[in-house]
């Protein structure tokens, strides 16, 4: 079951969903969801430097991705058909007990950019930032702002808390992410 705005709330008093820096409600909170906030630091991809991905080299971050940060009120501009990542200016965690669901904003998608395209569960015990994977679907570059609201986060609760949750996990790779880490599919290799 989906948390209403009301439930949300109460999950924030209690500490079981933690949200830094603290989020305004008043523009943030919708009736079942938390807007989260562009941040300054994205992941672009060199794509005219490298013939393929290779997602089993450890070398892959280094040499096919690239680490840029904006300036204050400066936008980036997502191309069309270009694909990067890029982080939220909040920092979560969720209890135990807890999944939240990363969903873009219609506002956003009617301009032809999408805010994920497979990863969009957080698991109980999350503790990190989000990492989004942003895309422009449409002709036309847009501009993108730090600080706009990029996306927005749906709770639901588990049956009951999770035996081993997602910090506590041998093999989680985006524990207390910061940045838009590249991908450590690699790190599943065996």
């Amino acid at each position: 079951m989906i948390l209403s705005d009301r439930d949300v709330k109460k999950k924030l008093v209690g500490g079981d969903i933690k949200i830094s820096p603290p989020i305004d409600l008043s523009l943030q909170l919708g009736s079942c969801s938390i807007d989260l906030r562009l941040g300054k630091t994205f992941r672009i991809f060199e794509h005219s430097k490298h013939p393929y991905i290779d997602p089993f080299s450890t070398k892959y971050s280094a040499d096919v991705t690239k680490l840029i940060e904006v300036a204050d009120n400066e936008p980036f501009i997502l191309h069309p058909n270009d694909f990067v990542l890029a982080t939220t200016i909040e920092h979560f965690e969720l209890s135990d007990d807890l999944v939240a669901r990363l969903e873009g904003r219609s506002s956003l998608g009617r301009l032809g950019i999408v805010v994920h395209s497979t990863a969009s569960i957080f698991e109980p015990g999350w503790k990190g930032k989000v990492v989004m994977e942003l895309g422009n679907l449409g002709r036309m570059p847009v501009a993108l702002y730090p600080g706009m609201r990029i996306c927005a986060l749906t709770f639901e609760e588990l049956s009951s808390p999770a035996d081993v949750p997602y910090h506590q996990k041998k093999g989680a790779k985006y524990v207390n992410q910061k940045y838009p880490d590249a991908s450590k599919i690699f790190a599943d290799k065996k």
